[in-house]
C-alpha cells in the first residue's frame, strides 16, 4: 500500500502529463474557455477551467485543464486566475476566441452595473447635456482650428473669441 504522500505525487504527475497531452493536442491553435465557479465541500471558492478546441481530425474537444481555488468569484479575481493558469501552461490570451460562463452571478453583477449606467445615460438630463456640448463644441470649432494653426492670426482669433461670446 502506498503512502498518501506518494499517492499525491502520482496524482500531480498524472495531472501534469494529462495537461501536456491536451496542450500538445491543441497544437498552438485557437481555443475557447469554459469557466464555472462554485464552493467546494470546505466552502472555499474554486473555478473549473475547460478548453474547447478543434483537434487535428476536425472534432470539437472539451478538456478540463484545471480546478483552481480563487479568493472570490468577482470578475477581476476570475480574470486574474484565468490569466495565471494560461500563463502557467504557456497559453496566450490572444488565442482565446470565446468565453463561456454558466450564467455566472458575478458576471450578472457586472451586467447589472452596465444596465444602471445605460439607464443613467438615457435620462433627459444626460441627453440635454450631450446636445448642449455638441452645440458648444460646434460653435467653438472655428476658434479651436484658428488657434492650432502654425501661423496664428491673433487679430482673427480675437475676432472669433468675440463671435463665440
Amino acid at each position: 500500500m502506498t503512502s498518501p504522500m506518494i499517492q499525491k505525487d502520482i496524482v500531480i504527475a498524472c495531472k501534469i502529463e494529462t495537461i501536456k497531452a491536451i496542450i500538445e493536442e491543441l497544437n498552438g491553435d485557437y481555443f475557447t474557455l469554459l469557466v464555472d465557479e462554485s464552493l467546494d465541500v470546505s466552502r472555499k471558492e474554486q473555478m473549473a477551467v475547460v478548453l474547447r478546441y478543434v483537434d487535428r481530425k476536425g472534432f470539437v474537444m472539451e478538456r478540463l485543464i484545471d480546478i483552481v481555488q480563487v479568493e472570490d468569484t468577482s470578475a477581476l479575481s476570475l480574470k486574474s486566475a484565468i490569466v495565471n493558469l494560461l500563463s502557467q501552461h504557456s497559453l496566450s490570451l490572444s488565442y482565446v476566441r470565446g468565453q463561456c460562463y454558466d450564467g455566472a452571478r458575478n458576471m450578472q453583477d457586472e451586467s447589472a452595473k452596465a444596465t444602471r449606467y445605460l439607464e443613467a445615460c438615457q435620462t433627459f438630463k444626460i441627453a440635454f447635456m450631450l446636445h448642449l456640448m455638441r452645440d458648444i463644441l460646434g460653435i467653438t470649432d472655428e476658434l479651436n482650428k484658428s488657434l492650432q494653426k502654425k501661423e496664428r492670426d491673433i487679430a482673427n482669433a480675437m475676432l472669433l473669441v468675440e463671435v463665440e461670446k
